[in-house]
């Protein structure tokens, strides 16, 4: 590319001293049982050719999504912030408004709860979390989806019951790269991708290959899929750092994407790497500057 302020949709930050994230347990995660702080971000996507970013949310706490509100506002590098609140409490838009109230309010550009953490494999479909999400909606707001293979069927009867809201499908929905195996995965993401108000985020895939020795040519089929499904207009770049690095440098998935987009026109590629993430998350002018 000869124009790399490419803008990442999805990497986390997190401070250990603050609070533990539960979820990283177990010899394979433990290379992330540290802190990853907006200094170390920074050095990362400057070097990786980042002009802008999204931080996502990654504890089901309402005490985070303020202070990644805070951050954002304490620079120029993250742009928008996907947290979190609970959809499941009737006071859901009075929570949201509030989140946009306070410092860097303005950066909150969507909400995310660990939907594949939940036991429920219609959890998105109670009448609850459904009030909740029709309240995501009116704010303006995108939903994403962080969901495994299985729970696929869901989002796509969710989405198809509120066509007012865009739901961002997270991690392709962590197909099993490290398998090779694309169905049923590849089914029902195209059922999904079938509803014009969803996008997908080219993301997270090296974790999901085969430990230590993936290639680029082990995602190629399943990134083909999400392209060829949702198309180029509705695909956005992400990182996942620092969860990446288990598997690959920042740089290394920037390269990766940028290769695996390699078959896209310039105008086509310049959406996925940059443009889209604008447009589906509303981002404020200086992501383009």
């Amino acid at each position: 590319m000869t124009d790399r302020r490419i803008i990442d949709a999805h990497h986390h930050v997190w401070d250990l001293a603050v609070r533990p994230q539960p979820w990283i347990a177990g010899e394979a995660l433990a290379p992330l049982a540290r802190s990853f702080s907006a200094g170390d971000l920074a050095r990362e996507a400057r070097a990786a050719g980042v002009a802008a970013t999204v931080v996502v949310q990654t504890v089901c706490v309402p005490e985070e999504t303020p202070e990644l509100l805070a951050l954002a506002a304490e620079g120029d590098l993250v742009a928008g912030v996907v947290g979190w609140t609970d959809l499941s409490a009737p006071d859901v838009a009075d929570a949201i408004a509030a989140l946009r109230a306070g410092p860097g309010g303005d950066r909150l550009v969507g909400i995310r709860h660990q939907v594949q953490e939940e036991k429920d494999p219609g959890w998105l479909l109670r009448p609850e979390i459904q009030r909740g999400l029709a309240a995501v909606a009116d704010a303006g707001l995108a939903y994403d989806l962080v969901v495994t293979p299985d729970q696929l069927a869901a989002c796509e009867t969710a989405a198809a019951r509120l066509d007012g809201l865009t739901f961002v499908l997270d991690h392709l929905g962590k197909p099993p790269i490290g398998s090779g195996c694309l169905e049923p995965w590849a089914a029902a993401v195209r059922r999904l991708a079938a509803l014009p108000h969803t996008v997908c985020k080219l993301s997270g895939m090296v974790t999901e290959a085969a430990p230590g020795a993936w290639r680029v040519e082990d995602l190629a089929p399943f990134a083909d899929t999400v392209l060829d499904a949702f198309g180029p207009r509705r695909l956005l770049f992400g990182s996942d750092w620092p969860v990446c690095t288990l598997q690959a440098s920042y740089g290394e998935v920037v390269r990766t994407a940028e290769r695996l987009t390699a078959r896209l026109s310039p105008a086509e590629r310049d959406a996925v790497l940059r443009g889209n993430a604008v447009d589906v998350y509303g981002l404020g002018p200086h992501p383009r500057e």
